[in-house]
């Protein structure tokens, strides 16, 4: 009789199991990935019980203090231990105590490239419990000055490379803003932070200085590329860091891996997930001031790297190179990042060996994350109705003609079926707060959408528009409104617009995103209307794009048109342009193109759009 019952009880589970892989086939991936969403927000819960407020500063410390000698940052071959790294910024946190007004709650912009003093001086202004606002190393003269008064700093950190892009604005900076550059020779008006660090004690700096006394008081500024215009400064909570800093371990990376890092570090990718999930695990990271597609697989080897990150362009870059042997020789086994092409996944894998690629999605301010945590190729994330649980989104319908969301006739937007295209929006609530941006309310209250479901309610708008399949998983379908993404960048229609109108022979410009074989994202092209008697310069044009603008939001495209499409609402269309792409065989106006080797504007010719459609020229 005990012998039926065991055989009864043994067919049982197979059944389950078969019925289980027939009808829920991601059933113990979901379950899994969930459990760990809860194991994060309950060991966050029990910090806050104790009365204990744990901060991504303080769990470096603790590494610090638990694994002093092991390789933290490893930059150009050299090693920055743990120790290093606490010791170097413990001078960092001296200099600005000793030879500064700076105080906790105070704003200070850093703008460096990837190298180890970026951490340095980002953890340095921490445990004086400043606030530090990451500025793009790319932008440059009105932008960048825009970029530093928006967040309104006290100080200004810049590296030796870049100090040139802040003498051209240094008489236009506020005059209360002192200014210190990582080198020892500098300009009047700069003091030479490198100088007093030699004679700095690398002694910890009393703990009172960087006291939290809430997780949702504002750890970082990253700036965004605005959907209304200039860049606007993202306010990031310690509760964010925090999040973001857990998004390596959620994927199963573990304190035993070497992380390679290749992103800006004044992106939340490379910053909050890169370096901030490195000390979460207590791994190691490999830091590169630039990616190089030619030394990608090198330093792999040479680092013995078992993790990288990875924007969409890097993968298809690095299938792009030419191919040789012993490709699949290393110990990579896991990617993790977002916006690969399926086309560009399978190739990736196929050709360099059995990496798990881990997509996720997340707007650097938004209050959603998306994780791709069964490993299907195209998809950005997973939902079901746990995921529902802890954050409640939605895919609502579009009106691409007139760039808003569809309203029935009692004002309430409506959700789209499977497999429609639908924008994606995030409820606020206490559980997914949205903290906006620094300075005016306006940019924060433009990013939400009221009354969408029922009266009172409010939801963060990402500007993307996603698509859900029948297995419930999301797919990235494309970006709205006045932004497009390129090179891994977001760019702002209008900054471009505003830049290419101040040329006194323009009297509008419309800039969008169009489409090219075989590159992630859309390239920037603007179409241009002329003042009246007034003739086309492309040397000017030219010469106002690369002055004023960095090398990605550079349009790709100029398209010269005598009018230009409105809404009812006088806005600029885009829709129609955007599906006309920049075909000389179906725009009858004159078109240009932005030639790298020549340094100008040339005529499309249809010999040099055949040549860009088949890769021939490199964009």
């Amino acid at each position: 009789m005990p012998l039926f019952w065991i055989s009864g009880l043994g067919a049982g589970i197979v059944l389950l199991h078969f019925v289980q892989k027939l009808l829920f086939p991601y059933f113990w991936n979901d379950f899994w990935y969930l459990l760990k969403v809860v194991c994060c927000g309950i060991r966050l819960q029990l910090y806050s019980r104790k009365g204990q407020l744990v901060t991504v500063l303080d769990k470096f410390l603790s590494q610090a203090k638990k694994q002093p000698q092991k390789p933290f940052i490893i930059y150009e071959g050299d090693i920055y231990t743990y120790e290093d790294v606490d010791k170097r910024s413990n001078k960092v946190a001296c200099v600005f105590l000793n030879h500064s007004t700076l105080k906790g709650g105070d704003t200070v912009a850093l703008l460096m490239s990837n190298e180890p003093d970026f951490v340095h001086v980002w953890f340095g202004l921490a445990k004086l419990g400043c606030v530090v606002a990451f500025l793009n190393s790319n932008i440059r003269s009105n932008s960048l000055l825009h970029c530093i008064r928006s967040c309104e700093p006290r100080a200004l950190v810049v590296g030796t490379d870049l100090l040139e892009a802040i003498e051209e604005i240094l008489p236009n900076l506020p005059e209360d803003i002192s200014v210190w550059a990582v080198r020892d020779s500098v300009p009047q008006g700069v003091s030479s932070l490198t100088e007093k660090l030699t004679t700095a004690s690398d002694k910890p700096v009393p703990s009172s200085h960087r006291v939290v006394s809430n997780l949702k008081s504002p750890y970082l500024y990253i700036f965004t590329s605005g959907t209304t215009g200039l860049p606007k400064a993202a306010v990031i909570t310690q509760l964010q860091a925090l999040k973001g800093s857990a998004g390596l371990w959620a994927f199963g990376c573990t304190t035993d891996d070497i992380i390679y890092i290749t992103l800006p570090l004044y992106h939340s990718s490379g910053s909050l997930l890169g370096i901030g999930g490195c000390i979460e695990l207590g791994a190691t990271c490999v830091l590169k001031k630039k990616f190089s597609a030619s030394q990608f697989w090198n330093d792999c080897k040479k680092y013995n790297v078992t993790v990288f990150q990875y924007i969409g362009e890097i993968c298809r870059y690095l299938c792009k190179q030419p191919k040789r042997e012993g490709e699949k020789d290393h110990q990579v086994r896991l990617a993790i990042g977002n916006g690969v092409r399926s086309d560009v996944w399978r190739e990736f894998v196929d050709r360099f060996g059995n990496i798990k690629m881990c997509e996720l999605y997340g707007a650097t301010e938004g209050n959603i994350c998306l994780m791709n945590h069964t490993g299907k190729i195209g998809a950005v994330g997973r939902t079901n109705f746990f995921y529902k649980v802890f954050f409640n989104f939605d895919l609502i319908k579009y009106d691409f003609q007139k760039d808003e969301p569809i309203r029935n006739e009692q004002g309430w937007c409506s959700r789209v079926q499977k497999g429609e295209p639908g924008l994606l929006v995030s409820q606020v609530n206490k559980k997914n707060p949205f903290f906006g941006y620094a300075g005016s309310k306006k940019h924060t209250e433009k990013k939400l959408l009221r009354n969408v479901f029922k009266k009172g309610d409010v939801y963060f708008n990402t500007g993307d528009l996603m698509v859900q399949d029948q297995e419930d998983f999301l797919y990235f379908w494309d970006r709205i409104g006045d932004t497009f993404r390129w090179k891994g960048e977001n760019i702002a229609t209008t900054e471009v617009a505003d830049v290419i109108g101040m040329l006194d022979f323009i009297e509008e410009s419309n800039v969008y995103g169009v489409a090219v074989p075989d590159y992630e994202g859309k390239a920037g092209m603007a179409s241009i209307i002329l003042k009246p008697n007034k003739s086309l310069d492309l040397e000017k044009v030219y010469e106002q794009v690369v002055t004023f603008l960095p090398a990605y939001a550079y349009p790709r495209f100029l398209r010269i048109q005598e009018k230009m499409q409105v809404t009812g609402t006088f806005k600029p269309k885009k829709f129609p342009l955007v599906q006309e792409g920049f075909s000389p065989l179906k725009i009858s106006d004159p078109l240009y193109f932005m030639d790298n080797l020549k340094k100008a504007y040339v005529p499309l010719t249809k010999e040099l759009y055949d040549q860009i459609m088949l890769g021939e020229i490199r964009l």
